[in-house]
């Protein structure tokens, strides 16, 4: 048996995996709560996580039935992106601040001034960086809170964390590194140039965790901590990585022809590519994957938080809404919601807001709000998978992954939208899956050094054919009328702040 956690934004997920017979045994979970603030500010204390973990894992043994002590391995994904420091005697100085994070936007434009721009950080990282990467966090930090950045003796990622609180090891792996805006994706190396610029003292150098190949080992479980988890001290902690790279695992997006989109609190879309294909968008990272290659990402940042958001405010539970949208026709009778509540990465305006156009007294219902978001967000991933096609990226076929994938509704305007069939993978939870998966073939890796990830996932990896839609030829046509008005409306609202490859279209 193995072990997969997923340590998002909203909460923590525990999955317990037979890695011989592809079963999944048992599943828990936990909820996590944010700090926020009007400028921008998305934190959670650490401590969070842990005990999330640890209650997540308890449920899922529960439910499984069985006995920790048999867990061979663990697997930890984490969302991307986030700041984690500990002074040298491994406490945590402050807050995480998240990928979702805004707060440090003007030290991100700054640090891509001094990489000569969106040109310049693609040459030198292969990435363009953005707010919420962790490199402008850094330099935040040193501004705002001098006396903690002075203490700084370890940088780590959000996985990082939890690796290092079940290992006592501080390393990182390259998928996740990526998105730090200091790794050379081409090379896997750590960018120090960058860090320097944010300190020439060269303590951040110092203060970076070990790089380690998706397939090895972080470490042993620590004794102490198994015996409160009642897990296996002989477990091996697997290195884990971003909530991106284990959802590729987990969906068998390690190999070119699949792309894989994640419908949840943030909207991802991602392909795998053997080589390092920089693609000339800056909105299209490509980042290292866990399994040996490149993940070639769009991601937004406002999906189903907007959708949460215009459901808090009309006071309705989720099968309330659900109905309301499907009431409403495509196109909301003219209504676009543009729904970056917290800023857009894709398209990239950080300092953007919600807003919504072409109300009238006729067209002003609960049901066209409620298809307004659900549409609206929807545009965000039509827009990125645009530019993965522009990158070349080619796929028959969409896997969707993530909370929104179960509802029916939003699979069928996923497809309508994209013009392209979207079908569900078997088990939802894509991140922890892949988790505990990484965890089997690092542990197949002591043994034998020959051990396939492809082999371990096309045998625990299946696509739910029950859920599989194929676009509306009718629906497809209505859809392009709404998202060329919603490319005009991001143009037009935004003016000077909207990227180069977002003009409007033409009529």
């Amino acid at each position: 048996m193995f072990l997969g956690i997923d340590c998002g934004t909203q909460g923590t997920k525990a999955l317990l995996f037979d890695a011989a017979s592809g079963r999944v045994l048992g599943q828990g979970s936990a909820a996590h709560t944010l700090i926020s603030g009007a400028n921008g500010r998305r934190e959670q204390d650490v401590t969070q996580w842990t005990t999330a973990f640890a209650t997540a894992t308890k449920a899922a043994l529960t439910e499984a039935g069985v006995d920790g002590r048999e867990v061979l391995g663990i697997g930890v994904s984490g969302q991307q992106h986030g700041l984690v420091t500990l002074d040298r005697d491994g406490r945590v100085l402050r807050p995480a601040k998240l990928w979702c994070d805004t707060e440090s936007a003007t030290e991100n434009q700054r640090l891509l001034d001094w990489l000569g721009g969106e040109q310049g950080s693609l040459q030198r990282l292969g990435i363009v960086i953005a707010p919420g990467y962790t490199v402008s966090k850094l330099l935040w930090m040193k501004e705002q809170h001098p006396a903690l950045f002075a203490r700084i003796a370890h940088i780590l990622l959000p996985h990082d964390y939890l690796n290092y609180w079940l290992t006592g090891r501080c390393v990182s792996e390259y998928g996740d590194a990526s998105g730090t805006g200091y790794l050379d994706v081409r090379t896997r190396q750590w960018a120090f140039d960058i860090l320097r610029y944010v300190d020439p003292s060269g303590r951040l150098e110092a203060a970076l965790p070990e790089l380690i190949e998706p397939h090895q080992p972080v470490g042993r479980l620590r004794p102490e901590l198994a015996g409160r988890l009642g897990l296996n001290s002989q477990a091996i902690v697997a290195s884990g990585g971003g909530d991106n790279m284990m959802g590729a695992i987990g969906t068998d997006n390690i190999r070119p022809g699949a792309i894989t989109m994640s419908l949840g609190t943030s909207g991802t879309l991602y392909a795998f590519s053997g080589e390092p294909r920089i693609s000339p968008q800056p909105s299209v990272a490509t980042f290292c994957s866990s399994s040996g290659g490149w993940l070639p990402l769009i991601c937004t940042m406002n999906l189903t938080n907007a959708n949460a958001a215009i459901r808090d405010l009309l006071e309705l539970d989720l099968d309330a809404f659900n109905a309301l949208v499907a009431q409403a026709p495509i196109g909301c009778e003219g209504i676009t919601m543009l729904p970056f509540l917290n800023g857009e990465r894709v398209p990239a305006l950080p300092q953007a807001s919600a807003s919504l156009h072409g109300l009238t007294t006729e067209n002003l219902t609960r049901a066209n709000l409620c298809r307004a978001v659900v549409e609206g967000v929807t545009f965000g991933l039509r827009y990125g998978l645009d530019l993965l096609r522009e990158s070349g990226i080619r796929s028959e076929r969409i896997q969707l992954i993530g909370g929104g994938a179960k509802n029916p509704l939003w699979r069928q305007i996923v497809a309508d939208m994209m013009a392209t069939p979207v079908v569900c993978t078997r088990h939802s939870e894509a991140a922890a899956l892949g988790g505990a998966i990484q965890a089997a073939w690092c542990h197949a890796r002591q043994h034998d050094s020959g051990a396939s990830l492809e082999a371990i996932c096309s045998r625990c990896v299946s696509l739910d054919e029950g859920t599989a839609v194929a676009p509306v030829t009718e629906s497809v046509r209505a859809y392009e009328q709404a998202y060329r008005r919603y490319r005009q409306l991001v143009a037009s609202t935004y003016g000077g702040q909207t990227p180069p490859e977002l003009t409007p279209v033409a009529s």
